[in-house]
This record gives structure tokens, C-alpha cells and sequence, in this order.
């Protein structure tokens, strides 16, 4: 059987994009306290979010249709192949956006200067910066990842507990809905209840992440700007982020069949 096809190619894609941006979006706090204007950055933090959740709107269809177009033969095998090969690409995509984490340092903190000069207008800051002149300025800030860049990191300055908390967030979003397509094949009879659990089990992963991540990364970086704290510790904070979003993509191959078994049993309660 072939299991991969164009079209798990394509959720890949999407995938790796969507793991890509969210991996970059830790980038823009950092650009803004580099550059002391930490509500700009917020803002275009929330900009990078919707295009994230957007395009994972986007793929749900085409990952439902695996379900769809599986052989009726081994069906849970053929299946459960392709989501861990998704699962991979998001593995993938977290670390394409922390190879390129130090270009869009830079690059977003001349986007959040500009998005300050435009007056907050984002049409009118992508209308700037898609410009020739832009573009090409941009390609000279590219640079991969040097130990220098790592030079001034403190293990002392990285919360674990942190660092646990967000990994396990992270692997809950990576298979909320793959555990919920699985779980349909696990019970045929409640497939609909199991698929509609999807958004359940993601909108909890992002109120956690609202609840007991965010708040704490944006009090570094407001102490960073107000001079109460140092730039080296929300770097450092920041990298570590990235780092537990790897690891809870790595995760998420562990918990996938278990979080779908989960979500089967659960429906078995509430049917």
C-alpha cells in the first residue's frame, strides 16, 4: 500500500508552515523588547497567530479526507502511518522556524518599527515591506544560527517547570485532531462525537497556553523594556520555548494513540 500520497504531501506542507510560524512567533517578543515597543509586537504577534490558526482551518478538511479515502484493509495501520508521517512534519517545521529564529529577530524588528511609523495600519505595513526594495534589504539579514548567538544563555534563567508545562501543551495541540480522526476509526458508532472532540481538546490547549505561558513571557519582556530585567533572560526564556515545542512535537508521537483511545472512551460516556 502506498501511504504517502500528493495529498498527505500537501497536509505536510501545511503542517510544517503552521509549525513553522507559531515556532517564529516567539521571535517577535524578543524583536520587541529589542526595540522597547512591546505593544506594537503584540500586535503583530496576533497578526502571525490568526495566519497560523487560519491555515490549520485549512488543513482540516484535506486530513479528514484520509479517513475517507483509506483502504477498508488494515484501515488503523494505512492511518495511524500517515499521522505520525504528519506528526513528523511538525517536528520538521519547529525546527525549520529555530534554524531561522535570529533572521526573524531581526527582521521583525524592523517590522515593528515600521508597523510604529505606519500608525498601526498592518495593510499599510505589508503594502511596505512586500515592496523590491524591502524584500531585497531583508535577504541581508539572513543568518543561520551561530554558538555565539547561544553565548550569553543561563540554564539558571530557563524554568523547567516552564519548559515541561509548554511541552505538554504543544503535544496536545500537535495531535488534538489526528487523536480525534483516529479515535472515529476506534468507534465507528460515535464517529461524529469523536471528531467534534477536536476543537475541544485544542481550545483547551490554547486556554492553558493563554493561562500559564504567555503572561509569564510577556512580564519578562515588559521587564526587559522598563530596564528591570535583562534582554539575555528573555533570550534565553525564548529559546527554551522553542526548544519545549520541539520537544512536545516528539511527544505527541508518544501520546497520539493514547490520546485517541482517550477521546474513544470519552465519547463511550457522554453517547
Amino acid at each position: 500500500m502506498e501511504f504517502v500520497t500528493e495529498k498527505l504531501l500537501l497536509i505536510a506542507l501545511f503542517i510544517f508552515i503552521i509549525h513553522s510560524i507559531e515556532t517564529l512567533a516567539y521571535a517577535v517578543r524578543l524583536s520587541g523588547a529589542r526595540v522597547k515597543l512591546i505593544a506594537s509586537a503584540l500586535s503583530l504577534f496576533n497578526v502571525m497567530v490568526l495566519v497560523s490558526r487560519l491555515a490549520n482551518m485549512m488543513q482540516q478538511p484535506f486530513t479528514g479526507s484520509l479517513i475517507d479515502t483509506a483502504p477498508t484493509h488494515n484501515t488503523l495501520e494505512f492511518v495511524g502511518i500517515q499521522f505520525r508521517f504528519l506528526i513528523g512534519a511538525s517536528s520538521l517545521g519547529t525546527v525549520f522556524g529555530m534554524l531561522l529564529l535570529p533572521t526573524f529577530v531581526a527582521l521583525f524588528s524592523r517590522a515593528i518599527i515600521h508597523l510604529s511609523e505606519e500608525r498601526g495600519s498592518i495593510p499599510s505595513l505589508f503594502k511596505r515591506i512586500f515592496q523590491f526594495q524591502y524584500i531585497k534589504r531583508g535577504i541581508t539579514h539572513f543568518s543561520l544560527p551561530k554558538f555565539s548567538y547561544l553565548r550569553d544563555t543561563k540554564i539558571k534563567d530557563i524554568p523547567l517547570k516552564l519548559l515541561l508545562v509548554n511541552t505538554v501543551i504543544t503535544a496536545i495541540y500537535t495531535i488534538g485532531v489526528l487523536s480525534a480522526l483516529y479515535a472515529a476509526l476506534l468507534t465507528p458508532e460515535r464517529a461524529s462525537t469523536a471528531i467534534m472532540a477536536s476543537g475541544l481538546i485544542n481550545g483547551i490547549a490554547t486556554i492553558l497556553l493563554v493561562i500559564f505561558i504567555d503572561p509569564k513571557i510577556s512580564v519578562v519582556a515588559d521587564d526587559v523594556v522598563n530596564q528591570r530585567g535583562s534582554y539575555h533572560t528573555l533570550k534565553s526564556i525564548s529559546l527554551m520555548m522553542v526548544t519545549s515545542r520541539l520537544l512536545g512535537t516528539l511527544l505527541a508521537q508518544l501520546l497520539f494513540v493514547p490520546g485517541a483511545k482517550y477521546i474513544a472512551w470519552f465519547t463511550g460516556l457522554i453517547a
